[in-house]
């Protein structure tokens, strides 16, 4: 028995659907070892925001508890949670912006986030200095 020629199914195209096409309709597939640590680093860049929004939100539940929500912890709680917010976008942005170019092969962009969070984690432990210690 043979095979008939209409049992046997052409190759399908397999159609690419991974998103943001952005990304993945760029260039070839990069070694799959430089996608995971690319990988690794947005999640290291999410839990820091998550950090951030936590810090955000208990400085402000603990003041609220000893009636002292003033100006300076409102604006300290803001900034962190602002801060948790730019470091999840940020770290959406870094991926893929580090994701195409190594599939372009090209050198990895550099981040203005890394100075902006370092910027603001200095400027509001200073503030915390500053209200601990004239607290």
């Amino acid at each position: 028995m043979g095979i008939s020629i209409a049992s046997v199914s052409a190759p399908t195209q397999h159609r690419d659907r991974r998103w943001p096409r952005r990304v993945y309709g760029a260039g070839s597939e990069p070694d799959p070892r430089f996608t995971f640590a690319n990988e690794r680093t947005f999640l290291a860049w999410i839990r820091t925001g998550l950090g951030f929004l936590a810090a955000g939100v208990a400085i402000a539940a603990v003041a609220g508890w000893t009636d002292r929500l003033g100006l300076e912890i409102r604006l300290a709680s803001a900034v962190l949670v602002i801060c948790g917010l730019a470091c999840g976008i940020g770290a959406f942005r870094r991926w893929m912006a580090n994701e195409r170019a190594m599939r372009l092969n090209e050198p990895l962009p550099s981040s203005p986030l890394l100075l902006v969070v370092t910027a603001i984690v200095v400027g509001v432990g200073i503030v915390a200095l500053i209200i601990v210690g004239f607290g």
